[in-house]
């Protein structure tokens, strides 16, 4: 397997009234290329943190609409890549490709010539030829989802996922995801380069524990909230999204649409509520 962290030799510049520098190791967070197959056939290339790559193409495939729940896949399993070894001349594992095997009453993706599916570490949705498609793939209402949230409990969901940011105590350089209770309990926590990559991660491992959809749950993300992230939480019947950075207005727009609850800016002791406040009694 790939390695998270990979050190590199850097030049630390210090200013003040003399310009002082030093040479040290640096720990930086790796970032490969996993091309994800389904059913032999390549169908996205996406720039990832290694690890959990088998959460990754599992959520990606729910969130895509490809799969919808654990029995619609069979196997995945490694391929060899395109590295060959020296001395046998053969191809060997990169762990760097993933093949999905569908269950046979699962129809196979079509896969669009209009849609660009090579993704970079900071873009997930980027090529689709309109966003009405996505929202017509939701297969999990939220909107009627009873649940109700105490906002104390919500405030301080970034700093319960921090706790689980171990590779980024270290590199600096990650987002983070997690899937909690409404009581606040993490149920699973990702870590990875792309923002994206990290939720498929995390829902991922949810619909490989059998808890897709989730209702009465909600997501937490370190970053921003993009209309990629509130579709994928969607894609996985999940009524609330918690991010600390602010939201984009097609993510507003998606979850306003959809009746799913949406926090920005949540960093103790405030946030914005953007969506679904009747779920937190306001």
């Amino acid at each position: 397997m790939g390695r998270i962290t990979v050190r590199r030799p850097v030049v630390r510049v210090t200013v003040g009234e003399t310009i002082e520098s030093a040479r040290r190791p640096d720990t930086l967070i790796a970032e490969e290329p996993l091309e994800i197959r389904v059913n032999g056939t390549p169908l996205a290339v996406t720039m990832r943190t290694p690890g959990d790559d088998i959460h990754l193409a599992h959520g990606f495939l729910l969130t895509e609409g490809i799969i919808r729940g654990l029995d619609d896949v069979t196997t995945a399993r490694y391929c060899a890549g395109s590295v060959v070894d020296d001395e046998s001349g053969q191809p060997q594992n990169t762990f760097n490709v993933l093949d999905i095997k569908l269950a046979p009453d699962v129809p196979p993706p079509a896969v669009d010539p209009s849609r660009n599916f090579y993704t970079t570490s900071s873009c997930g949705v980027c090529g689709k030829a309109s966003i009405d498609a996505i929202r017509q793939q939701i297969r999990w209402p939220v909107a009627d989802d009873p649940v109700t949230f105490d906002p104390a409990v919500l405030v301080s969901l970034p700093d319960r996922l921090r706790e689980h940011q171990k590779a980024f105590n270290s590199t600096g350089g990650l987002h983070a995801a997690a899937l909690c209770s409404a009581e606040g309990e993490i149920l699973y926590a990702a870590e990875d380069v792309g923002r994206h990559n990290a939720v498929d991660k995390v829902l991922g491992a949810a619909l490989l524990a059998d808890a897709i959809p989730a209702p009465g749950t909600v997501l937490v993300v370190s970053g921003r909230s993009s209309f990629e992230l509130t579709q994928k939480a969607l894609m996985a019947g999940v009524p609330a999204l918690v991010a600390v950075s602010a939201p984009s207005s097609l993510s507003v727009e998606l979850a306003t649409e959809a009746g799913q609850t949406l926090l920005g800016f949540t960093r103790p002791p405030s946030f914005n509520v953007y969506a679904g406040a009747h779920r937190l009694g306001l």
